[in-house]
């Protein structure tokens, strides 16, 4: 086993264990959010993003027509 210097000391005062192990505790949680943001981040979707530069995206689609046209050209969905 090699010795190596600890990655966490007390430099002034007194802590209790169970103060130590809420310290690590706590650590160990924000570095666990920060990898969980990174690889939420890095698993989104890019595609709206280059919608934008696709000359197909600028295209405009016909208006619908008909009786309740006006609906459809506004509430495509409904």
């Amino acid at each position: 086993m090699s010795s190596r210097e600890p990655y966490l000391s007390i430099v002034r005062g007194d802590a209790t264990p169970e103060e130590i192990a809420a310290l690590v505790a706590a650590l160990a949680a924000q570095t666990a959010a920060r990898a969980a943001a990174d690889a939420a981040r890095s698993a989104t979707p890019r595609t709206s993003l280059r919608n934008w530069r696709n000359p197909a995206h600028r295209l405009r689609v016909g208006l619908p027509r008909g009786p309740g046209a006006w609906r459809r050209a506004f509430f495509p969905g409904g």
